[in-house]
């Protein structure tokens, strides 16, 4: 089954090549059921190469499936080959598996929640297209078949985010992605020639290879730990590049469940693992930095969204803050742990989007929460998925989210005990913030008999509960939300089962000798804190709500960027363009024009006529014989 990994990825692209030639014709929804079909045999595929992996043993675990030979160079001092190949290992199959398994559900979900729009087919062209940059991103053999998987999503989140370009904020939505994403990918490209010059290879075995044989040094693996992390800031925002993530919530809900749940946020945080042996060698202040930048992420998202008014802004900047643990996981050494709350955050997280979706669209298109309330009795089960998402993410056991977080947070405590404060202040946040969501929307007093003039109905204007296309995704994920943490249980080595299966790609898992059952229940005890104190202000109305305007506009931060970039940073850009094209290309032209010019004038002594040559001459003779002369009597 190995041998046909690359199905997985030729699923999808098949689907987007038939909507491309025969999209209108099928309209809706067989477009949609068409995409759902092919992202769903993508995961069957998965399902059984996962299996085939799981049969044999750790050292066996890694192969290379070569589609076909794509750049060979020789000579001239150079000898690159790269081969569009497929690395089938634990992790890139471990991504795989949630990538095509909740975008399937996301897909299925976009079937209800799309229909009727007049570009439906070619929404459904775009998934497709995402899913299978995705799935090149995560399955590439090297850098820069995983590049080209990275330009794929950063292209396929342009489109989608600004899908509905009619309206101003999605068109600028869109560039904003765009632009902000390029400055990752320049850090991947920084990081790409590092890493070539110092092994001659883009491979990851080559690469990993002399990281790990002590050929690389330890300046070299830091420049490009360093710049992979510039781009991991890009796609996986984080501070100061995180800007272009909340406002991606102008594209339709089921785009923001893929960005944020199965496909490119999580990007940034695949390729740091996947260079995991890179980092181990870099300098010690490399991953540190990783580390404070992850926790100072975290946090300072986690404050926005306390403050935010938008159902999907909220979980917007509740992404951005869970990212910041994942990078705190990272920059502490425990890779595994980032891996474990990517798997649990996808669950819980697309479940949030779809739930939040399915709320806009039973409130005819309403996205302000302070219209909304009481809301469970008319919509009982995308409330109760709902609540489900929410006790993940708050860090509640059993649910999926408490599982991982606390992996999180136990190696930040035995690495540094001030991003472990950071790190449990913000799940006291996330608590909070969450609590309230789930408050305004779903219970207290319903409000949403005040906005129904605003959406062309009148006093019969009632939400109603999504139809069940949409609502099934979200049972599946709540269920997944419910139990995802079995899969890395810290009762024994017999329960971590995704430690156990990583171990052949990352190496020793990080070691936790802290105490875990103490911090546990101190991190427990935080979160229930969280949940009472949002319950008190946003149910019981016990204590005031405290939103300031400054966490409401985002630290302003998104605001100064904006001021910059419209203002001083315009201008330099301005300035910058006149001196390349009246100083740069003033030179080169320059030198362009005294050539044509002299060539012109040259060209006036070929006249064609021969007494005027042979004056020429004999000018020429005379010149001569008088130069020798002077030169006889001196």
């Amino acid at each position: 089954m190995i041998s046909a990994a690359w199905l997985i990825p030729a699923f999808p692209l098949l689907g987007f090549l038939l909507i491309l030639v025969f999209g209108r014709r099928l309209g809706d929804p067989k477009a949609g059921y068409l995409a759902s079909t092919m992202i769903g045999a993508a995961f069957v595929v998965t399902v059984g190469v996962f299996f085939d992996l799981l049969s044999k043993t750790a050292e066996q675990r890694e192969h290379i499936v070569k589609v076909w030979s794509w750049i060979p160079v020789n000579g001239l001092g150079y000898n690159l080959h790269v081969d569009l190949a497929f690395l089938v290992d634990p992790l890139s199959i471990t991504m795989c598996l949630f990538v095509t398994g909740i975008g399937t559900l996301i897909h299925l979900y976009s079937i209800g929640y799309m229909h009727g729009d007049p570009r439906f087919s070619k929404f459904f062209l775009y998934l497709n297209l995402f899913a299978l940059s995705m799935i090149v991103l995560v399955l590439g053999s090297n850098l820069l078949v995983t590049f080209l998987g990275w330009e794929g999503v950063g292209t396929c989140s342009y489109l989608l985010i600004s899908f509905w370009h009619e309206r101003e904020s999605a068109a600028t939505a869109g560039k904003k992605a765009f632009v902000t994403n390029r400055v990752g990918d320049w850090g991947f490209m920084m990081a790409m020639f590092f890493a070539f010059h110092a092994t001659g290879s883009l491979n990851y075995h080559e690469i990993i290879s002399a990281a790990t044989s002590g050929k690389m040094s330890q300046s070299t693996a830091t420049a490009i730990a360093m710049f992979l992390f510039v781009g991991a800031c890009g796609k996986s925002a984080q501070l100061p590049l995180y800007i272009w993530l909340p406002d991606a919530m102008e594209g339709p809900t089921p785009v923001s469940a893929l960005i944020h749940a199965a496909t490119m946020v999580t990007a940034g945080v695949f390729l740091l693992v996947r260079m995991s042996p890179v980092l181990d060698i870099a300098s010690h202040w490399g991953p540190t930095l990783i580390a404070y930048i992850g926790a100072a992420t975290a946090l300072f998202a986690a404050t926005i969204a306390a403050a935010q008014n938008d159902i999907k802004k909220v979980l917007a900047y509740s992404t951005v803050s869970q990212l910041g643990y994942m990078f705190l996981a990272i920059g502490s050494g425990a890779y595994t742990a980032a891996i474990f709350h990517m798997v649990t955050h996808a669950f819980f997280k697309a479940l949030l989007f779809l739930g939040s979706g399915s709320v806009i669209e039973g409130m005819h298109h309403e996205q302000d929460m302070r219209k909304m309330g009481a809301l469970r009795k008319l919509m009982p089960v995308t409330a109760i998925t709902f609540i489900i998402g929410w006790l993940a993410i708050a860090g509640v056991p059993p649910f999926a989210g408490f599982w991982s977080k606390d992996d999180i947070l136990l190696a930040a405590w035995q690495t540094n005990k001030f991003l472990w404060a950071v790190g449990l202040f913000t799940a006291l946040l996330t608590a909070y913030y969450m609590t309230r969501q789930v408050m305004m929307v779903f219970f207290g007093k319903a409000r949403w008999h005040d906005a129904h003039e605003e959406h062309g109905a009148h006093g019969d204007f009632v939400p109603h509960e999504s139809p069940k296309i949409m609502l099934l995704p979200l049972v599946a994920l709540g269920g997944l939300a419910i139990v995802g943490g079995v899969i890395n249980l810290p009762f024994s080595h017999n329960t971590e089962k995704l430690t156990t299966w990583l171990e052949p790609v990352i190496g020793r898992p990080f070691e936790s000798t802290g105490p875990k059952i103490v911090l546990a229940v101190v991190a427990v005890v935080i979160g229930l804190i969280g949940i009472a104190g949002g319950v008190l202000v946003y149910n019981r109305h016990k204590a005031p709500a405290i939103e300031p305007e400054i966490l409401a506009r985002g630290w302003y931060y998104d605001w100064a960027v904006t001021r910059f970039m419209g203002g001083p940073g315009r201008e330099s850009f301005e300035a910058t363009a006149w001196f390349d094209a009246n100083v740069i290309d003033g030179a080169v032209n320059g030198v362009a024009t005294l050539v044509r010019a002299t060539g012109g004038e040259v060209r006036k002594t070929e006249s064609g006529r021969v007494r005027t040559y042979a004056l020429g001459i004999g000018v020429g003779v005379v010149v001569l014989l008088g130069w020798f002369l002077v030169r006889g009597l001196m």
